[in-house]
């Protein structure tokens, strides 16, 4: 018993050192993610949506417009045309009635975002229009001059008055009762043309941004991240993502306000929603062209929400045939329906939160500054082996070399320096910062793809929501804890006089890898990794 007491008690000092040891990590490591989470929340803004305190009321559920024509029933002929614009043509269809008593009103339709072809888009709109005694003309969407970095919506709108101006002049076509259906980003060159046409007999606005495209993509994600349930602190993206200029710049257009346009606009407006449609203000939306067309002296605004309808007012599919109905007899009972009651009508629209201005990034505003920060944390982790192994491919082909000239027969090495090593343990926790910085940024990469399908799909999933999101965590907080494992190998090794990375080749290597990790580290706190809800 005596003789293991010397034993027991060095047993009993290294289980204490490893236990403080221990501690030590733990401390430092919740002390280096704390660091990073304050830090993370405040370099940039963030995100506090305000309620919306001040709901419109629907006067009834029914959709029907008063004052409403009933229309007769005709077949369709349909017509191809040249439009000509600045420097280019585009071909437009002309859907128009067989029979039907004219001069006739007319309708040409402004397409949303993305490409728009005649033969693709609008086809129940048109043939419904046409089908009861109203010309319809889709025109090609002009696309040489539109692409996701360029849009110039005063521009569009005037390749659009082109065709206002080709279905005036159209043999059936009463020239003085042409108006224009804009839909979704079409909501913001409708209003531009009205204001620079007064002539135009009508403005159909359905689905309608209204705000400018920051603050609508801004709500959209925030309406779509609240559906899939995603955890608080993913939020805090959003101004961070949709407030900074993206790469390679380009999107000026992001901030255009089509509010100066609507407050000149003279002719009835008919606004249209889906009360399904997540992604536009559709309170505030409405509110907005009410308010702003009463600043031009016109009252003649009417609006209409569909039940469960999406943004291209569909139901199930197909477009809802209550609005196709109620299209027809607003257009037809110009000017008769254009302040015909109810004002507001249809199915209890509810938006939640309003869409407001995008609280600008303080320091990463710039996404190329983003981007590049990622790529030179990545680049600089990647120096390191790089590094190492160049010295090593090069010591071995001076070995080689030495060898060939020695005739085969290996030198004596006694009064060589032995190549540097790193210390003890320090390979593999460099090695573990470095990929887990890595592994932490793809993970939350693949992690805001997988969530921005589901929100755009309108779906959920808990796993990927809830688990990548976990994920991406655990991999930040294990990145931290191997970067705090290897400050105190280097530690402990100097402390018994060793350099944990010997020589200017293995010293550069170390101080690459760390600071590549700590660049992106600090990228990720920015985005949220580390946030602690603070």
């Amino acid at each position: 018993m005596l003789r293991d007491e010397p034993g027991s008690r060095a047993r009993a000092i290294v289980s204490a050192a490893r236990g403080r040891r221990a501690y030590r990590m733990a401390a430092s490591s919740a002390v280096g993610v704390l660091a990073l989470a304050f830090l993370g929340s405040v370099m940039g803004p963030q995100w506090d949506p305000q309620p919306v305190t001040d709901p419109i009321e629907v006067e009834t559920t029914s959709t029907t417009i008063g004052e409403a024509v009933q229309p007769g029933t005709y077949e369709v002929t349909q017509s191809v045309v040249t439009v000509r614009l600045d420097g280019v043509s585009v071909q437009a269809r002309i859907s128009e009635p067989v029979g039907a008593e004219g001069p006739l009103p007319a309708v040409v339709f402004v397409h949303g975002a993305g490409t728009g072809k005649y033969d693709e888009a609008f086809l129940a709109q048109a043939a419904s229009l046409a089908s009861h005694g109203i010309v319809a003309m889709v025109p090609d969407k002009r696309l040489d001059t539109y692409t996701t970095r360029h849009r110039d919506y005063a521009a569009m709108a005037a390749d659009y008055a082109r065709s206002v101006d080709l279905l005036r002049e159209w043999p059936s076509v009463d020239p003085d009762r042409v108006g224009v259906y804009a839909e979704s980003e079409g909501g913001w060159i409708a209003p531009v043309m009205a204001a620079q046409d007064p002539d135009l007999a009508f403005v159909v606005l359905v689905s309608s941004p209204v705000v400018p495209p920051r603050q609508q993509a801004a709500f959209a994600v925030d309406s779509y991240l609240r559906n899939t349930q995603v955890p608080h602190g993913v939020f805090r993206a959003i101004p961070r993502a949709v407030g900074m200029s993206l790469p390679g710049g380009g999107f000026e257009y992001a901030d255009f306000d089509v509010t100066p346009y609507q407050r000149r606009m003279t002719a009835p407006v008919l606004v249209v929603y889906g009360t399904g449609d997540a992604s536009m203000p559709i309170v505030q939306g409405a509110e907005k062209i009410v308010a702003d067309a009463a600043l031009a002296g016109n009252g003649d605004v009417t609006v209409r929400y569909y039940a469960g309808a999406d943004h291209g007012i569909r139901v199930d599919g197909a477009v809802s045939e209550a609005f196709l109905r109620d299209l027809d007899g607003w257009v037809l009972g110009l000017p008769g329906t254009a302040d015909a009651s109810p004002r507001v009508a249809g199915d209890q629209p509810v938006q939640e939160y309003l869409a407001a201005p995008v609280p600008e990034p303080r320091w990463l505003r710039s996404g190329d500054v983003v981007l590049g920060s990622v790529f030179t944390g990545a680049g600089l982790i990647a120096l390191g082996p790089v590094l190492v192994l160049g010295s090593r491919a090069a010591a071995a082909v001076a070995g080689a070399v030495r060898r060939r000239r020695g005739g085969g027969t290996v030198p004596d090495p006694a009064g060589r320096p032995a190549p540097p090593r790193y210390g003890s343990g320090v390979p593999w926790r460099i090695g573990a910062l470095g990929l887990g910085a890595l592994a932490t940024v793809g993970v939350l990469v693949w992690y805001l793809v997988a969530i921005a399908r589901l929100a755009l799909d309108y779906e959920r999933n808990a796993l990927v929501v809830q688990g990548g999101w976990l994920l991406v965590r655990l991999l930040g907080i294990g990145a931290v804890v191997a970067g705090v494992a290897l400050a105190t190998r280097m530690h402990e090794l100097q402390l018994v006089g060793r350099r944990g990375a010997p020589g200017a080749v293995r010293t550069i290597a170390l101080w690459s890898g760390v600071v590549g990790a700590a660049v992106l580290l600090v990228v990720l706190a920015y985005w949220g990794a580390f946030q602690l809800g603070i």
